[in-house]
């Protein structure tokens, strides 16, 4: 039996190599549910993409595995003594804990995380798992991926992201849940939960972080993940999210802030 459930697991991981999930772990547990649609990462802003990788993941394109295991026992050893974690989770780590785990921050699901993340970055090469971080990544409160984001909060196509917008963007992953649409679009931090100030400090905290990266190495990050040309230079394509999604416009109109 065991046997069998590890085969069924290498096959799930290796399917990501081609196949978008309909679902996610992450997705699945929110309660109040979710808004998502993929798109090709070619048809995304090399600004949103450029941006990600300088605000979650440097060394992406330039690293052999999920992560550098001196890096990781670092941050073991932070966790066991209390001290704050000296670096964040790759993205090959968060593909791996966004699709199949949840938000539990206990040592044996870290373990987990890390031995998903290493087959998956043997399965998968740096293209598509940048382009699986930017369709499941989460938002807001109920939105995940940036054709949703993009469209949810700027009435933008994710192909036509600026690069401010793509820092607001970026900024929000640390803590997506308080903040909503403001009105005619942006974002508004003063939510009901009180938590507004959070998701405001990664976004300014991001603002002050990320153009800095942007203006010294452009696009060079994304075109070494395997993404080449713009996506101004794409043909369009039937699902290239020029159009919102029609939960975007059902949730922007719920929420009267069209």
């Amino acid at each position: 039996m065991l046997a069998a459930l590890a085969v069924v697991q290498v096959l799930l991981v290796l399917s990501l190599r081609w196949v978008d999930p309909p679902t996610t772990a992450f997705m699945a547990a929110n309660p109040d549910g979710a808004i998502q649609e993929s798109v090709p990462v070619e048809h995304v802003s090399r600004n949103f993409l450029a941006a990600v990788i300088a605000h979650e993941d440097a060394a992406l394109p330039y690293r052999s595995g999920a992560f550098d295991w001196n890096v990781m026992w670092g941050r073991a050893q932070a966790h066991i003594f209390g001290d704050e974690d000296p670096a964040g989770s790759t993205i090959p780590q968060q593909v791996a804990k966004n699709v199949f785990l949840n938000q539990e921050l206990s040592a044996w699901r870290k373990v987990v995380e890390a031995g998903l993340a290493v087959e998956m970055a043997a399965f998968v090469d740096d293209r598509r798992m940048l382009e699986l971080y930017a369709n499941y990544a989460q938002f807001g409160p109920t939105i995940y991926g940036v054709c949703a984001a993009g469209w949810y909060y700027f009435d933008s196509p994710p192909a036509e992201l600026s690069e401010a917008q793509a820092v607001q963007l970026v900024g929000l992953l640390p803590s997506p849940g308080h903040v909503q649409r403001a009105p005619g679009g942006g974002m508004d931090f003063e939510v009901d939960d009180g938590m507004g100030w959070l998701s405001r400090s990664h976004v300014i905290n991001a603002q002050n972080r990320v153009p800095a990266h942007l203006d010294r190495l452009g696009f060079q990050p994304v075109e070494d993940s395997g993404v080449e040309g713009l996506a101004s230079d794409q043909e369009p394509s039937d699902d290239d999210c020029s159009t919102p999604p029609e939960e975007v416009i059902e949730l922007i109109a719920a929420e009267g802030t069209a």
